[in-house]
C-alpha cells in the first residue's frame, strides 16, 4: 500500500509536470567546475531510481577519477516506459564503492537494486538514515517540492549541486541563504533552456517536446540553475562594470528608495547606494563585489501609501515607477549595494 505521502508526491509530480531526468551532459558540465571536492567524500543521490538514474551512473563511472569514497542512491521504483512506481510501492536503494575496479564498466542496469520498506520518499526515515552518512547530495529533485527539499538538506548541513527552477531563489526560505551567502547559483547555466528527459506517459507538446527513434520523449525547460554551496575552483563571475550613474537613466521606485538597474550589465560603477537588478543577476554574482540587501517582495511598501488606488496595478509587493502614463509595476526584483572597493 502506498503512503499518503507518496501518493501526495507522486501527485505533486503529475499536477506540475515536474518529473524530468537529468542528461549526462548537463552533469558532467556543472561537476568539471568543482574538481577535487568530491575526494574522499560520500555522495548521495535521494531522488534517484539507481537503475534509470544518469546521476548514479555519472559518478559510478568517474567513481575513480573523481575519488569518491561511497556512492548512494535512493528512490521511488521508477519505470521510465510508462509505469511510475513499482507495483508493491516500495522504493529502492543502491550502494556502490569502488568495485570493479574499471569506472567504464558499471552501468545503472547492472547494480544491484535492494528494496526499501518505505515508498522511497526522501523524507521517509530510510531515506533521512542514508542522508545523514553522506557528505554531498547531488540530483535533480521535483521542482514542486524544491522548498521543502532544500530545506531538507540545510537541516543534516550538508553540502549540495542540485537542479532547480530559477525563480526558486524568492522562495522564503531560500533567499535568505542566497543572502547569507550559504547558497548560490552553479557556473554551467546561465541562460536559455535545458532538455530533459521524461516519463512515457508524459504528453508532449510541439513547440518544446521531442521524441527520438527509440520513443523517448523529451522536453526542453526554461529557467533551470543549478543549487550549490560547493566553490568553484575558478571563483566567482563578478560583473564588469562599465556604466555611469545618471539620474535620468537609472530612476528611483516609488514606494522604495532605490534604482532601478533593469539589466546586469547596466550596473552602474559609480554608484554605492541601493539598486534593484533582475533575479538573472544572481548568475553573476559575486559575494566580494556586491551585498543582497532584499527582494522586492519584502521591501516593497505599500502603493496606497504613495498613490491613489486605482491609479496602479495591483497585485503582491512589487516595486513601482512612475511613468509619463501612470505607475509601472516592475517584475521581483533583488536589491544590491555595492561593497567598499577595498573588500574586492
Amino acid at each position: 500500500m502506498q503512503s499518503s505521502r507518496s501518493r501526495a508526491f507522486q501527485a505533486a509530480k503529475t499536477a506540475k509536470k515536474d518529473e524530468f531526468y537529468t542528461r549526462l551532459e548537463e552533469i558532467e558540465a556543472e561537476v568539471s567546475f568543482y574538481p577535487g571536492q568530491f575526494v574522499g567524500k560520500t555522495v548521495y543521490m535521494n531522488c534517484d531510481d539507481p537503475s534509470h538514474s544518469n546521476f548514479f551512473r555519472f559518478f559510478a563511472n568517474n567513481f575513480h577519477s573523481l575519488g569518491i569514497k561511497r556512492l548512494l542512491a535512493s528512490g521511488f521504483k521508477v519505470d521510465c516506459r510508462g509505469n511510475g512506481g513499482a507495483s508493491n510501492g516500495l522504493g529502492v536503494w543502491a550502494e556502490y564503492t569502488g568495485i570493479p575496479q574499471d569506472p567504464k564498466s558499471l552501468l545503472p542496469g547492472q547494480v544491484e537494486l535492494r528494496t526499501l520498506s518505505g515508498d522511497g520518499d526522501f523524507r521517509s526515515a530510510e531515506a533521512i538514515r542514508l542522508l545523514e552518512e553522506a557528505d554531498i547530495v547531488v540530483t535533480n529533485p521535483p521542482f514542486s517540492l524544491f522548498s521543502e527539499y532544500v530545506n531538507c538538506l540545510m537541516d543534516h548541513d550538508k553540502e549540495l549541486l542540485i537542479l532547480g527552477n530559477m525563480n526558486a531563489l524568492t522562495y522564503r526560505n531560500v533567499f535568505p541563504l542566497f543572502q547569507q551567502d550559504l547558497l548560490w547559483y552553479g557556473k554551467s547555466i546561465h541562460s536559455g533552456d535545458r532538455e530533459f528527459l521524461v516519463p512515457f506517459n508524459y504528453p508532449l507538446e510541439a513547440a518544446n517536446s521531442r521524441m527520438d527513434d527509440a520513443g523517448n520523449k523529451y522536453i526542453r525547460v526554461k529557467g533551470v540553475r543549478w543549487f550549490t554551496n560547493l566553490v568553484p575552483s575558478e571563483g566567482f563571475e563578478g560583473v564588469s562594470l562599465t556604466k555611469e550613474f545618471s539620474a535620468q537613466q537609472y530612476p528611483q521606485y516609488v514606494n522604495y528608495p532605490a534604482i532601478e538597474v533593469s539589466r546586469t550589465r547596466d550596473i552602474p560603477r559609480d554608484y554605492y547606494g541601493e539598486m534593484g537588478v533582475p533575479i538573472s543577476f544572481m548568475d553573476h554574482y559575486d559575494p566580494r563585489q556586491f551585498n543582497i540587501i532584499g527582494s522586492s517582495k519584502e521591501l516593497a511598501l505599500p502603493m496606497d501609501n504613495f498613490a491613489e488606488p486605482g491609479t496602479y496595478q495591483n497585485g503582491g509587493p512589487r516595486f513601482y515607477l512612475h511613468t509619463n502614463t501612470g505607475f509601472r509595476r516592475m517584475y521581483e526584483r533583488i536589491v544590491i549595494k555595492r561593497r567598499p572597493k577595498d573588500s574586492m
